[in-house]
């Protein structure tokens, strides 16, 4: 191994352990390092060498450690986000893990599904079985953002599951910033859950107006 090598070597490990644990990463994170065949043959080495840990092709990861449990399973975001950024593709949480990610739900699905613009495909790697499923580009308007959330959480629980409760628990934690997005993506929202989307905005707005 050539001093540059080993330069390479030192610098992403480094920033590694100052920045990454826990976190999922791939090459493209390091590439101002090196070149796409040096990082890839360092993350190997160090791979091999039991500093990292290898969760799929191309994705790694500094594994976080709990003093009773050992070593911890990698987080099914942060895997989405990684594979987000080596395939340059959008991702949509759905179900009961959109629910949990909003306060809905207590409840951790075994199987965790992501709708994509990219190829589906499936990952399974210890406890963690994720589902990436290519769907439609109107599917995928509000990926990434609150409303997209909300709706693919909402098509879980189901219209009966949405009651006042709900609706109030999101309007309490919905930022300012949020209300224009709500009304702009209600045209990519089924009916009933558009409607919602409105409900949630007019009760901020009239919370804010009795508050002045």
């Amino acid at each position: 191994m050539g001093k540059h090598a080993r330069s390479i070597d030192t610098q992403i490990f480094e920033r590694i352990k100052r920045n990454t644990v826990g976190r999922v990463f791939n090459a493209r994170d390091f590439l101002d390092l090196g070149s796409r065949h040096a990082v890839d043959q360092t993350l190997s080495r160090h791979s091999r060498a039991g500093r990292l840990r290898k969760i799929a092709r191309g994705l790694y990861d500094l594994p976080r450690i709990d003093p009773q449990l050992g070593q911890l399973s990698p987080n099914s975001d942060a895997i989405a986000n990684a594979l987000k950024s080596r395939d340059g593709i959008r991702l949509q949480p759905t179900g009961a893990h959109a629910a949990n990610m909003l306060g809905l739900s207590d409840q951790v699905p075994v199987k965790i599904i992501y709708l994509t613009d990219g190829p589906s495909r499936h990952l399974t790697y210890g406890g963690l079985d994720i589902v990436l499923k290519h769907t439609t580009t109107r599917n995928m308007a509000t990926a990434g953002r609150l409303s997209g959330l909300i709706t693919q959480a909402f098509r879980w629980m189901g219209k009966d599951r949405v009651d006042d409760g709900v609706v109030e628990k999101l309007r309490r934690n919905l930022k300012t910033s949020d209300r224009a997005a709500l009304v702009r993506d209600a045209a990519y929202a089924p009916a009933w859950i558009a409607r919602i989307f409105h409900q949630l905005v007019s009760d901020n707005q009239e919370k804010s107006s009795d508050g002045q």
